[in-house]
């Protein structure tokens, strides 16, 4: 009768997919029930989270039919295939990624975060230099201090 707030609708996991054909992508169901999705060269594979939130579960370029996931070797940016095989990511490539996870966000109603809209991160993307944070064995400051300075351990660092 007075001023009422409809509730908001939340759209099931089918409906944005759908939504995400009417921007253009393409989309393929994979047999586990996730949706794989290409546009421009670029492919993810999205999932259903549970209470109707999809999820990008991963991202890269399509190289065949293959995505390839971004890998950072501090210097230099490169796609890294399933087989471990690295190449040399170009500046266009990662314009059209970065391109491709904002229109996919848009898309989906999904919110877009400060760090990641202002340029392309990796899945094991460490914003700060803390030695060995994430193994949990970061060396106490009163006990033997390290004069070199040694790099983060990562998963998938490359050999030296």
């Amino acid at each position: 009768m007075f001023f009422r707030r409809s509730r908001p609708t939340i759209p099931t996991f089918a409906e944005r997919v759908n939504l995400l054909r009417q921007a253009g992508f393409a989309t393929e169901t994979v047999s586990d029930g996730r949706v794989r999705i290409s546009k421009h060269g670029i492919g993810a594979i999205i999932g259903d989270e549970g209470k109707n939130q999809p999820q990008i579960e991963r991202a890269g370029v399509l190289v065949g039919h293959v995505i390839a996931t971004l890998a950072s070797a501090g210097y230099q940016m490169f796609l890294e295939l399933p087989s471990g095989v690295r190449l040399p990511a170009t500046a266009e490539q990662l314009h059209n990624l970065h391109e491709f996870e904002e229109d996919v966000k848009e898309a989906l109603g999904l919110s877009s975060l400060y760090n990641t809209s202002l340029g392309t991160t990796t899945p094991n993307h460490h914003y700060d230099r803390v030695n060995k944070r994430d193994s949990g064995q970061q060396p106490k400051p009163w006990e033997k201090k390290q004069t070199r300075i040694v790099a983060p351990e990562t998963k998938d660092a490359l050999p030296i």
